[in-house]
């Protein structure tokens, strides 16, 4: 099986985020791996924009979710991401992953979630 992925890798995302009220008053950025599989494979899009999933869309469609509101988990962001995605790029599948630069001695602490659209 053909396995044709977007990846939009060390996305930034300003966030408050946090589950101390401190913590979630400031704004601290998030970093997010995204890989799509879109409907089409990659030689069925003829070139055409239309046929694909515009990342410069995406990207904007996930910083915007990131910064809406005030959020205690990172695991609750992760899902928002992951159905915005499928709900609203009409994408296959999407794996996205966010880590948090929180513990001392961690590079950081991730998430990972794995979701595919409904037949």
């Amino acid at each position: 099986m053909d396995n044709n992925e977007i990846l939009i890798q060390g996305l930034d995302l300003p966030v408050q985020i946090g589950v101390p009220d401190d913590e979630r008053a400031g704004w601290q950025v998030l970093n997010a791996d995204i890989a799509i599989t879109p409907r089409l494979a990659f030689e069925q899009m003829q070139d055409q924009i239309s046929a694909t999933i515009n990342y410069q869309a995406v990207t904007d469609a996930v910083k915007a979710l990131a910064t809406s509101r005030p959020r205690h988990l990172i695991e609750t962001l992760v899902v928002e991401i992951a159905a915005l995605i499928i709900n609203e790029f009409a994408a296959l599948s999407v794996t996205v992953t966010l880590r948090k630069r929180i513990l001392p001695g961690t590079d950081n602490v991730a998430v990972r979630i794995v979701r595919t659209a409904e037949p």
